[in-house]
């Protein structure tokens, strides 16, 4: 990298700190004066910093805009499906990527199991949204508020006699799911069908997709599948930190 851009990609958090004048510009860059004033200028130009009108420097609202719209084009399905499909070749089980939008939990990928049993599920379709694992997770993540408005708001289908009664056992349930970072479905949604799921998180940590692994219980019990929860949790925290950006830490084997 040339000195020129290392020394103007240095101004960018500092000033991520807050407001700087010139001079503590050239102080944190170990340059002159007239050196800093050029790099700023040309950041101004370009609108990534701007001048206040007591001298001082502050970020931009051309940087703001680009870092929204590279998060608005970040793909988490592009991100996520070779993870999905490596973890599939572990366990055979039927995998799912979920978000939501729009007041709907929503199957955005899916990896079908190897074994002839399989459940019904297609990318696209809404997800049922008292009882999948995956929508516990996302709406987990909702803030309390809103989180108890769309409890208030929902229909409570009994299923099976596992599925999710009502707007309080929701929310407790939602609260148990926020505080351990994983969820299942065991029976919930069809008896005979189990689930775990793990969040994806964003830069700024929140969840932005859920994962699942499902399996019927002529495959698979509820608690081997349950053995299987490390390996999911160490998949969504491999999506999470490439779609965040995040600095990859050495995983557990």
């Amino acid at each position: 990298m040339s000195q020129t851009v290392d020394r103007a990609l240095t101004i960018l958090p500092l000033l991520a700190q807050g407001p700087a004048d010139l001079g503590q510009v050239a102080e944190r860059l170990g340059v002159h004066k007239s050196t800093a004033l050029r790099l700023l200028r040309t950041l101004h130009d370009h609108g990534l910093v701007y001048r206040q009108q007591d001298g001082r420097y502050r970020l931009g609202a051309r940087l703001f805009a680009l870092a929204q719209e590279a998060v608005e084009n970040l793909d988490v399905r592009e991100i996520a499906h070779p993870h999905l499909l490596a973890l599939h070749e572990r366990c055979g089980h039927t995998i799912h990527l979920a978000v939501y939008e729009e007041h709907e939990v929503l199957y955005i990928d899916k990896v079908e199991s190897r074994y002839p049993v399989r459940m019904y599920s297609r990318i696209g379709k809404p997800v049922a949204i008292t009882v999948a694992a995956v929508a516990k997770l996302l709406l987990a993540d909702l803030p309390e508020a809103e989180r108890r408005a769309l409890a208030g708001r929902l229909d409570y289908p009994m299923y099976t006699p596992r599925s999710t009664p009502d707007a309080a056992a929701f929310l407790k349930e939602l609260a148990t799911v926020r505080e351990q970072g994983w969820a299942t479905d065991l029976g919930g949604h069809e008896e005979s069908i189990n689930c775990i799921g793990a969040p994806i998180r964003g830069a700024e940590g929140r969840a932005v997709a859920a994962m699942s692994v499902s399996a019927p219980n002529v495959v698979v019990t509820a608690e081997e599948l349950l053995t299987l929860l490390p390996l999911l949790r160490r998949t969504a925290d491999a999506i999470s930190r490439e779609y965040s950006g995040n600095t990859p830490t050495k995983e557990a084997s």
